[in-house]
């Protein structure tokens, strides 16, 4: 008999519904909050609100989309955190109160081994490998740059981690400092490709072991911009492309130098890439380029399944089904956390 997840995710300012048939995905429903462009990040009362309005629309269409009635369910996963408190307040709430008037099973999920388990998700028609246990994950989003070594769906070890900004954090921050709109990472990729990523080089934290530090190279970009806007005001505008590409070569050299770090002291030569940044073209082209000189097997998520989506909520809750692990009515979200 077919397991049935309705997934929900409200960590952040997406408000996402889908609806898996068991690993099998039936409908990913996304809706963006573009209210946040103009403060230039994310600000976590507007978050909440607008996913006070879009959550039931968006599940509405979830299960329409997905062909599936909602007495067809056979549980509810959503994102208990960490993230926005406010935001996870609406899709905890929603979920359990979804889960009681249905009488099913609540499925509590970690939204970061979400981001990692969204390869595992299976679209219909579409062929993919998917990743052999153990196998190592960078996930690296806007909040978090982690080094995971993922032995099975639900036994996950951190072996590395940033000890202050997430590598996301610093292609925002950077390209706020260059007068780019928010997001500004994507906006540094797509400047990037016709820029020289040897052009400028910045000062960056050599952190020991398999731990990440970007406050430093933040710092140095920060600083460099300054002292050439004191000699020409126009550097930025004339230099964008070049900047762009050495900022975006910095951060992923860093990302790569400890994941192949990782890669050889764990003899793990499975590796996978999750979470925003995976999306970063750069990045996908320097994990890529590893099959060839280091025999990695290599997985790379699709688009879709980069940013916050709903889709990896519910499979990371199929997984959790099987094993019966079931939360109860008196959970509450966590802004704050590991895997």
């Amino acid at each position: 008999m077919p397991v049935y997840i309705l997934g929900i995710e409200s960590s952040c300012d997406d408000t996402s519904a889908s609806v898996l048939k068991d690993n099998i995905l039936l409908s990913n429903i996304i809706a963006n909050q573009q209210v946040h462009k103009a403060f230039g990040g994310v600000v976590p009362e507007l978050a909440s609100r607008a996913h006070q309005q879009n959550i039931i629309p968006v599940i509405d269409k979830a299960l329409k989309d997905a062909n599936v009635r909602k007495t067809e369910l056979s549980a509810v996963a959503f994102t208990r955190g960490p993230g926005l408190l406010g935001s996870l307040l609406v899709g905890t709430s929603f979920a359990k109160s979804f889960a009681l008037g249905l009488n099913i099973p609540l499925v509590e999920v970690n939204h970061l081994k979400a981001h990692i388990l969204a390869h595992f998700v299976i679209q219909p028609g579409k062929e993919k490998a998917l990743p052999r246990f153990p196998f190592l994950c960078l996930t690296v989003s806007g909040g978090h740059t982690q080094i995971v070594v993922v032995k099975d769906f639900n036994e996950m070890q951190i072996i590395g981690q940033t000890i202050d900004d997430a590598a996301g954090e610093a292609f925002d921050k950077s390209a706020k400092i260059l007068g780019l709109e928010y997001p500004g990472g994507p906006l540094i990729d797509k400047l990037a490709q016709t820029g020289n990523p040897g052009a400028f080089s910045f000062a960056k934290t050599n952190v020991p072991g398999l731990n990440f530090s970007f406050s430093g190279l933040k710092t140095s970009i920060l600083y460099f911009l300054r002292d050439k806007l004191k000699e020409d005001s126009l550097f930025i505008q004339n230099n964008l492309p070049d900047l762009c590409a050495s900022i975006q070569s910095a951060i992923v050299n860093t990302l790569m130098i400890k994941l192949k770090l990782a890669s050889q002291q764990t003899g793990i030569t499975e590796i996978a890439i999750a979470g925003g940044v995976s999306a970063n073209s750069g990045l996908r082209n320097a994990v890529s380029n590893m099959q060839s000189s280091a025999g990695w097997k290599v997985h790379i998520p699709e688009f879709q399944f980069t940013t916050d989506n709903a889709a990896m909520i519910a499979v990371a809750g199929y997984y959790k089904f099987l094993e019966g692990a079931f939360a109860d009515q008196s959970v509450t979200p966590y802004s704050r956390g590991g895997i």
